[in-house]
């Protein structure tokens, strides 16, 4: 899977994309689960899932947008992602009604940016966005934002609708592509 995003990534040839691949090689993206338990909570995760919405991406909006613009939207709207779940450990009794540790995943964002801006953020720190894509990326959680946020996720949607398409793009990954 690694050396497919990586593919995928370097087909775009944006000026700076080999900086953010090496920039991810630092990371835990490889490693790293998608969330803490709502999907994909396991190792390899956020990659997985990543290329999830590439592939859900590609379905709906066929050759509507260029394909770099497909790969850099649905590859990179996690990015905020990085370096955030670490795993602890909490007593839990097996089957045999032994107390056992068992580890689970939790928050702990060093760089409490947000989500969609966040990963705005990090990738526009090596390769330049369009417009589109940086509306797509920032808005892709949709409804899931808080509420306060529900003006500027329609007004966003209004504007640029690969939004809506990456938004579509995430819960058909999280909800029907990945098993739970």
């Amino acid at each position: 899977m690694k050396e497919k995003f990586i593919e995928l990534l370097r087909s775009t040839n944006r000026e700076g994309i080999e900086n953010l691949i090496n920039f991810l090689e630092k990371t835990d993206f490889y490693t790293a689960p998608a969330s803490t338990k709502f999907h994909n909570s396991f190792e390899g995760g956020l990659l997985a899932h990543s290329l999830n919405v590439y592939t859900a991406l590609k379905q709906l909006v066929g050759d509507k947008w260029s394909e770099d613009t497909i790969i850099i939207v649905s590859l990179l709207h996690d990015l905020c992602k990085i370096n955030t779940y670490k795993v602890e450990y909490r007593n839990k009794k097996d089957e045999t009604g032994t107390w056992v540790k068992e580890p689970f995943y939790m928050v702990d964002d060093l760089m409490p940016l947000g989500h969609g801006e966040k990963s705005v953020m990090l990738i526009s720190e090596f390769i330049k966005l369009t417009k589109e894509e940086l509306y797509a990326i920032r808005w892709h959680m949709g409804g899931f934002e808080p509420k306060e946020n529900h003006n500027y996720v329609s007004k966003a949607y209004e504007k640029y609708e690969l939004a809506v398409f990456a938004h579509m793009a995430d819960i058909m990954a999280t909800y029907i592509l990945e098993e739970k």
